[in-house]
């Protein structure tokens, strides 16, 4: 959905008149920020305006133009950032690593297009390093107020928000969306993969998991945060939970012989994931078998005490009405979940272990 011009307006303030940053880009700064974007020109211009609000100054600025047919160069040409074309689009993996191979810095920043930094958010992220001197990499989180007010927005963003901010500490995973890394360690893993990943998935998380089971330490500070500016619908969010994450996450896993076990992996939720199976198979049998009606309600039960901390979240943030549409949705989520596992494994076993298997000499 377009971002409103009132909307745009109102957020990029004073720097309609003075875009061009005060202080000119460092020759080695310590903080390199890639953007990779497609199109998106009016989150765009949200993105680069957070940006040039920053507190932190020692930092440069790369804008990949992943094959865009909108004019971005002369947008990113305002504040004095760099811009590089490729032909495309190829996916935000390969635009990243491409922005990566000509930073200076000596951390790499990602920041997605459609992604508005804090303005302490580098600020907070070199502090990160400069505290964690041995972790690779560090992500942060979005904030409790998505730009989006429609209810699939709020409930997504607030969703990440959750599970992120109560992953505080060394992780298993890295996030692109708003997370950096040491340059030197990025680029000897050889970047994302772009050729598994032509659009966007979890390039980010199988990255982390390579670097972790490395022995890297990885850590998610949840001070560090940044507004998103994504407009979910149902079919979206459904789409990218099951496609973009749930069956590409599931294939990592068998890939890597790795089950996650952070964020929103964690044992409680795989738990939640079964027994929203167990109630749904046992709900049918009611008619023919009354006391499965006594275990599916007991599942239920399970189900909400596993997840109350969750609901509780929801129902002082936004509200009794909004918590009681996030139930239904959140049930959908486990079953999903479920079938994305389903489906992952299998796709697994039919082409990846085949392609696997061909690699080894």
């Amino acid at each position: 959905m377009p971002v409103k011009s009132e909307q745009l307006n109102a957020f990029m303030g004073s720097t309609q008149s003075s875009t061009r940053r005060e202080t000119p880009l460092p020759d080695n700064p310590a903080l390199s920020v890639i953007v990779p974007v497609y199109n998106s020109l009016q989150e765009l211009k949200l993105c680069l305006a957070a940006l040039h609000k920053s507190d932190y100054e020692n930092f440069e600025v790369t804008v990949v133009d992943d094959g865009s047919s909108e004019p971005i160069e002369p947008l990113v040409a305002q504040y004095g950032f760099k811009y590089l074309k490729l032909a495309g689009p190829l996916g935000p993996a390969r635009a990243r690593n491409r922005g990566v191979e000509i930073a200076k810095g000596l951390y790499v920043v990602f920041i997605d297009a459609d992604v508005c930094v804090h303005k302490d958010t580098l600020k907070r992220f070199a502090d990160a390093f400069a505290t964690t001197p041995d972790a690779a990499a560090v992500l942060g989180s979005y904030d409790e107020s998505p730009w989006h007010t429609n209810f699939f927005s709020q409930y997504k963003n607030l969703f990440h928000h959750y599970v992120h901010q109560g992953g505080d500490g060394e992780t298993g995973t890295f996030w692109s969306g708003c997370g950096a890394m040491r340059r030197d360690i990025f680029l000897s893993f050889g970047g994302f993969d772009e050729e598994r990943y032509r659009r966007p998935a979890i390039e980010d998380i199988e990255l982390g998991t390579w670097i972790k089971e490395a022995g890297y330490k990885v850590i998610l500070d949840r001070r560090i945060q940044a507004k998103h500016l994504k407009h979910w619908t149902f079919w979206s969010l459904v789409k990218t939970d099951i496609f973009d994450r749930g069956i590409p996450w599931i294939r990592l896993m068998w890939r890597s012989g790795v089950s996650a076990n952070t964020l929103n992996a964690v044992p409680s939720q795989r738990l939640s994931v079964v027994l929203a199976y167990l109630t749904a198979l046992l709900l049918p049998m009611v008619t023919v078998w009354p006391f499965a009606g006594a275990i599916a309600a007991l599942s239920v039960l399970c189900v909400s005490i596993l997840n109350l901390d969750f609901y509780r979240y929801f129902l002082t943030r936004r509200g009794i009405w909004f918590t009681l549409r996030v139930l239904p949705l959140h049930w959908l989520y486990f079953w999903y979940c479920g079938i994305s596992v389903v489906v992952g494994t299998l796709l697994y076993f039919i082409t990846d272990r085949e392609k696997k298997a061909a690699t080894i000499p």
